[in-house]
């Protein structure tokens, strides 16, 4: 018998990966589901994206392999994007690196900077890869409370009583998933503050900037932020290319070549068609982002309509792709409350409890579903 790597031991399937089998079936037996349950946005690119794509097929070195590290006009449209949103300067020679979707980046810079044994800092609630990738090296989690009571940013009071000796990274995320709180840039002036004491490298993952959200930010602007942090980001929310599988990792000279190192012994670069697309992508006006917001805007009012139609609490704070509330009084389980909607009602709902023990009592719905399917499921109660 073929015996399986003792890493397997300390992972899980993915939730989505088994729960979405789960409401594909239900589906196929002819249940009317309604899925509000992932961040895959429904909308399309823009036409002048898919037309990129779409004439770059024909160019001469299309099809081949492709560099590592992306094409130059790749990281110059990602260094131009950064300075024109943020007000960020990068290289692009040295200082971005494309991924073929930020998730990989997670595992990347994992790979780059732990040794066994090392802790990580991770966020409850949090994005549950960032404990997958981290038992899957090796490392040990090591989880620091976000809670509504602290508009779920860190008690910095309680993160200098753990014991730091043994931290090497700390993982973080504005606009936070899964409850939507933006963050500021005091918080991350005193995060930068808190890595360069403890010298722990600092990554904040940020794809949610421009869903709903006025006062895009990020961590690189923290004067000094480039000698402790790295910056994932992406293209899957905010351009709508979730399955284009496009991401960047950002920051100083010496860590982005630590990444590459990895990265370049994983995958043989991303295919010549979806960079052109990118490109195109990140030179978008403000118009592109107005537009957008304008559905999600409308798809947001109804889905905390009906979040309130279940008796429950919305953040209302809340930015980014999903809306989180807060359950009814006595309801003890957030699994048992969205299956019983799942099953009762064909409706999946997030419970919150899949990104960590802080999000029992809470469930997300995310904003890919459009508003005659968000009404129909108002509708159902």
């Amino acid at each position: 018998m073929i015996t399986l790597a003792k890493r397997l031991n300390v992972v899980e399937e993915y939730y989505f990966s088994s729960k979405l089998r789960e409401v594909r079936q239900l589906a196929s037996e002819g249940k009317p589901i309604i899925n509000m349950g992932i961040g895959s946005p429904d909308l399309k690119p823009s036409q002048a994206v898919i037309d990129a794509v779409v004439n770059a097929m024909q160019d001469e070195n299309a099809h081949q392999y492709q560099s590592y590290q992306g094409l130059p006009e790749l990281r110059k449209g990602m260094a131009d994007f950064y300075q024109n949103n943020y007000g960020v300067a990068l290289d692009p020679a040295v200082e971005i690196l494309p991924l073929i979707g930020s998730k990989e980046g997670i595992m990347h810079i994992s790979m780059a900077f732990l040794n066994e044994g090392d802790h990580v800092l991770i966020p409850n609630p949090g994005y549950p890869t960032y404990t997958s990738v981290t038992n899957l090296v090796g490392a040990v989690p090591v989880y620091y409370d976000l809670k509504e009571a602290n508009n779920w940013e860190p008690d910095f009071d309680a993160l200098e009583k753990l014991d730091l000796s043994k931290v090497k990274i700390m993982w973080l995320g504005y606009p936070h998933m899964p409850t939507g709180a933006r963050g500021s840039l005091e918080l991350f002036a005193k995060l930068v503050a808190f890595a360069k004491k403890h010298n722990i490298l600092l990554i904040n993952d940020n794809p949610y900037s421009f869903v709903l959200n006025d006062k895009p930010m990020s961590l690189l602007q923290v004067e000094g932020a480039k000698d402790v942090a790295l910056e994932l980001n992406s293209l899957s929310k905010t351009f709508n290319m979730a399955g284009w599988r496009v991401g960047m990792v950002l920051g100083s000279a010496a860590l982005i070549d630590a990444v590459l190192k990895v990265k370049s012994n994983m995958d043989s670069g991303m295919f010549y068609g979806i960079q052109k697309g990118a490109v195109t992508a990140l030179n978008s006006d403000k118009s592109w982002f107005e537009d957008m917001n304008k559905i999600y805007r409308k798809r947001r009012v109804l889905t905390e309509q009906l979040a309130e139609k279940l008796g429950c609490k919305v953040y209302k704070e809340g930015v980014g792709l999903f809306v989180w509330a807060k359950l009814p009084e006595g309801i003890e389980s957030s699994e048992d409350f969205i299956d019983k909607i799942l099953y009762e009602k064909s409706i999946f709902i997030t419970p919150g409890t899949i990104f960590g023990n802080n999000g029992e009592g809470y469930i997300r719905f995310a904003l890919c579903v459009k508003e005659e399917k968000v009404q129909e499921a108002i509708d159902r109660f």
